[in-house]
């Protein structure tokens, strides 16, 4: 009895261990199936955070094409400006400048006096020079010279003795004066009938003409400073 009742006990034993184990297995996941789903959650962190890039590049984008439009948008002013200021420049007479248009040589008369007429007329004064000078603006001239010296709002043309000054500079005959514009039309408002040329020629003064392709007038080197002359502000910007 002693010895069946052993065996019965550990009969039960193994039994229940049995079935301990097999419950164990059951609830427990295959291991072939727990590594797909971890590899799962990888994957779905490492997309959550790959979007999550992606939109903080995109918003990145679009702060650099605003930024990019903004920059094209002011160097486009910029752009104007410079070509304001370049435009205001050449008409101040501030830069050199160059084009198609005439030269102009005046010298005195070579013609003797007989010692009646007064030998000043066969000299160049400064009003044959501005009379030659306002033909030349009014024949579409944009830039004048005369000897080098460029002709602005403020630029004074007078005799001082055998001499002229112009922006403050002495300059002696022969003249060269330099006007960039229509070659033909400026050759034209010299040599009018009646014009400063034939006027001029009755005493002997020379003037030759000669039209150019390319000429250089250089830009004004004299004083700028204005202590009188102000801007007058706009009423409307008040």
């Amino acid at each position: 009895m002693g010895r069946r009742g052993s065996q019965a006990a550990l009969t039960i034993i193994f039994i229940l261990f049995g079935f301990m184990l097999a419950t164990q297995f059951r609830a427990r996941p295959p291991i072939s199936g727990n590594v797909p789903y971890q590899r799962a959650e990888e994957l779905s962190v490492l997309l959550k955070a790959t979007e999550e890039e992606r939109d903080r590049l995109r918003e990145e984008v679009k702060v650099l094409r605003d930024r990019v439009a903004e920059m094209m948008a002011g160097e486009n002013q910029v752009k104007v400006l410079r070509d304001e200021l370049l435009k205001a420049r050449i008409l101040g007479g501030l830069v050199d400048v160059k084009g198609p248009g005439v030269t102009v040589e005046m010298n005195d008369s070579q013609v003797k006096s007989s010692g009646v007429q007064d030998p000043n007329v066969f000299l160049i004064h400064d009003d044959d020079v501005l009379r030659v000078v306002n033909e030349l603006f009014a024949g579409g001239a944009e830039a004048v010279a005369v000897n080098g010296q460029r002709l602005v709002a403020t630029s004074e043309i007078r005799c001082a003795g055998p001499v002229f000054i112009i922006n403050g500079v002495r300059v002696a005959p022969p003249l060269k004066i330099q006007a960039i514009g229509d070659p033909v039309m400026l050759q034209n408002a010299l040599k009018m009938r009646g014009g400063v040329v034939d006027n001029l020629a009755l005493f002997g003064i020379e003037v030759k003409i000669k039209t150019e392709q390319e000429i250089v007038v250089p830009a004004y080197s004299g004083s700028l400073n204005f202590r009188y002359a102000k801007p007058v502000k706009d009423e409307g910007s008040k």
